[in-house]
C-alpha cells in the first residue's frame, strides 16, 4: 500500500462521504478536492480546486501517487477528467482509479457519451489505471422517485429498468481497488435485482404512504429503443452487491420519520 497521500476528487459528495472514512480506516492519508475546500480532520486534508477550469490542481497533487476520481455532475465530466489527467500526468501519478457508469459505451444519450469521453481520457492518459462501472445508486433512484411523486399523475416509460446498487457497497469496492495495483477495466458492479421503473415507483409510494396514478408512456427515439433493449443494464459478468432497494428504502424512510 502506498504511503503517500491518496487524492480523492468528489470526496464531499454522496460516494466520497463513504469512501474517505474507509480509506482512513485502512490507514491512508487522504486529500479531498472540492470547490470550497473544507475543515481539516485527522489524516484528511482539503484543497479548494476548480476541476472544470483545472485550477488549483498542482499543489493538491504534489507528492501524490494514487488518485481516486469520484467527482461528477450533469455536464462537463469529460473536461473535468481531461484536466485532472493532464495535471496527474505532470505530477507523476502512478495509479488513477475512476468510477464510471454501466452503459457509458452503449447508451446513445448525451450524458452517457460524456462519461465515455471521460473514460477515454483515463485510458489514453498514459497513467496506469483502474476503472469500475457501476449501476445507478439507490440514492439517485430515490431522488428521481421523490421528484416524480410530486406530480399528480406519474408518467412511467415502458421498458425502462434499473438495477440499483448501494453506494456504500460501491465505496467499499473502490477502496479495495484503490489499495490494489492498477487493474484496468474490472467487472461492473450492480445491485442484486433488476426493477421496472413502475415497480420502483410503487414501492416508493407505498413506503411513503402516498397514492398517485401511474400512466404508461412510450419513450421515443434512440434513447427509448436503447432502454427497452436493456443497454443500461449489465446482466452477465458482473459483481453484485447484496443490499436491495427495499432494504435501502426501509432504512431511508425510517430515518425520514
Amino acid at each position: 500500500m502506498t504511503t503517500s497521500p491518496i487524492l480523492v476528487t468528489g470526496g464531499t459528495g454522496n460516494l466520497g462521504r463513504h469512501v474517505v472514512p474507509l480509506l482512513r480506516a485502512a490507514g491512508c492519508q487522504v486529500r479531498v478536492l472540492s470547490r470550497k475546500g473544507g475543515t481539516p480532520a485527522d489524516g484528511v486534508e482539503h484543497f479548494a480546486v476548480d476541476l472544470l477550469r483545472g485550477e488549483g490542481l498542482e499543489p493538491a497533487l504534489a507528492g501524490v501517487e494514487t488518485v481516486l476520481h469520484l467527482a461528477g455532475g450533469t455536464k462537463g465530466d469529460d473536461q473535468v477528467t481531461q484536466n485532472l489527467v493532464r495535471a496527474a500526468r505532470q505530477a507523476g501519478v502512478k495509479h488513477l482509479v475512476y468510477i464510471s457508469v454501466i452503459g457509458a459505451d452503449t447508451m446513445p444519450i448525451g450524458w452517457f457519451r460524456t462519461q465515455l469521453a471521460a473514460e477515454q481520457a483515463v485510458t489514453e492518459s498514459g497513467i496506469p489505471w483502474t476503472m469500475l462501472r457501476a449501476a445507478q445508486f439507490h440514492d439517485i433512484v430515490l431522488m428521481m422517485a421523490e421528484k416524480m411523486a410530486r406530480m399528480p399523475v406519474i408518467p412511467v416509460p415502458g421498458g425502462l429498468q434499473f438495477q440499483p446498487v448501494d453506494s456504500r457497497e460501491v465505496a467499499a469496492r473502490l477502496v479495495e481497488l484503490t489499495l490494489e495495483g492498477p487493474a484496468g477495466l474490472v467487472p461492473d458492479l450492480t445491485g442484486p435485482t433488476v426493477y421496472p421503473m413502475g415497480d420502483l415507483l410503487r414501492s416508493y409510494l407505498g413506503a411513503r404512504g402516498k397514492r398517485r396514478p401511474l400512466m404508461p408512456v412510450r419513450m421515443p427515439g434512440k434513447a427509448g429503443k436503447a432502454y427497452r433493449a436493456g443497454e443500461n443494464l449489465a446482466l452477465t459478468g458482473t459483481d453484485t452487491g447484496n443490499r436491495t432497494w427495499e432494504e435501502f428504502l426501509t432504512e431511508r424512510v425510517s430515518a425520514g420519520k
